[in-house]
């Protein structure tokens, strides 16, 4: 239920004030980037506020309600508004995806119910949440997207529904480069995992969103002119929706959580580690390996010398028996110069801290962010969603990050770990890539500094909601 005074409030000063509803999709990283988009629009712009629709969901709800909690403590300008709950049973969807956009279907009338209680300035959505579209059509409310990822996915999103027509069958076994506006060609089993099975009910559903996203009024983007210039004048051109005007695009990134907690034991650890020494080892919330995997990784940090700090998500397997998972007497050999951490690590207070010199990430875009805005070079290992697209911006347009190559039978051998990590941080090609991340860490601030192109984007975002 939503408590009456958030509504009441947001009436009667309607006159004064905009509000803005923000809809993220039901997904934490999706919910944080939003929450984000919300604080840098009433750091900027007090006299806004801000009112996020929540969807609970049985898959994910802990850490969800607890983030919520904490918001809605620290920042009284931004309110939720839970959405009814309704009650899915994750095991009978084919992926998180498919039942996210399930959710999302089922609760159109919710959304609608909300906006026209609410009656905001402007509904800024999340990719997933198209089907809303229709209700803030029916009220005047005008829509934006807010896009989570890079600029590179977003020319993929924008020039689907082209490509659906030149590129007939499925992208993961059709063995063709995909070419877009913009960007460096594609082999087409690295498109997003979303639109890799034509025949599977979310390719049309990210086809429907391709379609509608050009209808929108502007797109809004987490990241920043200088990252990925080449992708952004593509789209600001034009070239990605050939046959309509494409929508304005704001960049107003990187917009990143302060990342939580500050007493973790691994802080104290790399504190104790001198500048720069240290690889850093995480791959996002879904990142998991067999142990087999997890035996060729800790082989081949330990044959590289490295020091290391690496967050092993929990095991797929219910008994808690993590020494098994990883080569006999691994962790004793190692204690001197690494530390394996248990399920999770403050990702951007270990990025920040001066003993990390390296990332080895599995390039989500928020982590590709935060490694930006730290200054750490990055060694790619995609597994999922738009990451491979993410690991070839990395390396061929960024020029941020060394590739971790997998070998025939799709696992990456423990020599290769060892041979990456020490050219990360002993050869001059490492030192190269770190010459360019420290540049983009200047431009990344540089950025959302007053006067910097994300504040100028956002101060002409704003504009258009008067």
């Amino acid at each position: 239920m939503v408590i009456p005074t958030v509504l009441q409030k947001a009436h009667t000063h309607t006159h004064q004030m905009g509000t803005i509803v923000l809809y993220p999709a039901p997904a934490m990283g999706h919910l944080v980037s939003m929450v984000e988009l919300g604080k840098f629009i009433i750091q900027h712009h007090p006299s806004y506020t801000i009112i996020v629709l929540t969807l609970t969901n049985s898959f994910n709800t802990g850490s969800i309600t607890n983030y919520v909690r904490h918001i809605s403590a620290t920042i009284p300008a931004i309110t939720f508004h839970h959405l009814p709950d309704i009650h899915l049973d994750p095991e009978s969807y084919p992926g998180t995806e498919a039942l996210i956009f399930d959710l999302i279907q089922r609760n159109i009338n919710n959304v609608a119910d909300a906006l026209q209680s609410i009656s905001p300035t402007a509904l800024i959505i999340d990719l997933f949440c198209t089907s809303s579209m229709a209700a803030a059509a029916n009220l005047s409310i005008p829509v934006y997207y807010f896009f989570t990822s890079g600029a590179c996915t977003l020319v993929e999103v924008l020039y689907f529904p082209t490509l659906d027509q030149n590129y007939p069958g499925s992208f993961r076994n059709m063995n063709r480069i995909v070419y877009a506006p913009g960007m460096p060609p594609i082999p087409s089993s690295d498109m997003p995992t979303v639109v890799l099975d034509r025949d599977s009910p979310v390719y049309s559903g990210f086809l429907q969103l391709a379609r509608h996203m050009p209808k929108s009024a502007g797109i809004i983007l987490n990241s920043f002119d200088s990252l990925e210039p080449n992708q952004i004048k593509a789209i600001r051109d034009g070239l990605c929706v050939p046959d309509q005007p494409t929508p304005p695009l704001y960049c107003v990134g990187p917009l990143l959580a302060d990342g939580g907690d500050g007493s973790h034991e691994c802080l104290k650890w790399l504190d104790m580690q001198p500048k720069k020494s240290v690889v850093f080892l995480c791959f996002g919330s879904e990142g998991l390996f067999s142990s087999e995997q997890l035996k060729e990784i800790a082989k081949g940090l330990e044959m590289s010398g490295h020091r290391f700090l690496w967050v092993i998500r929990s095991p797929p397997t219910d008994k808690d028996d993590w020494d098994s998972l990883l080569p006999d007497g691994f962790l004793d050999r190692t204690k001197d110069r690494g530390l394996v951490v248990k399920r999770w690590a403050p990702q951007v207070k270990v990025l920040s801290h001066e003993s990390v010199g390296g990332f080895v990430t599995h390039c989500g875009w928020n982590s590709v962010l935060e490694a930006t805005r730290a200054g750490v070079p990055m060694v790619a290992w995609p597994l999922y969603a738009e990451q491979r697209l993410n690991k070839i911006m990395l390396l061929e347009e960024m020029k941020m990050a060394l590739p971790m190559d997998k070998s025939e039978d799709g696992k990456v051998a423990a020599v290769e770990v060892e041979k990456r990590v020490k050219q990360l941080m002993d050869s001059a090609e490492g030192k190269i890539i770190r010459e360019i991340v420290d540049a983009k860490k200047v431009d990344a601030a540089r950025a959302m500094s007053e006067g910097g192109s994300s504040c100028v984007a956002l101060a002409s975002l704003v504009e258009s909601w008067r």
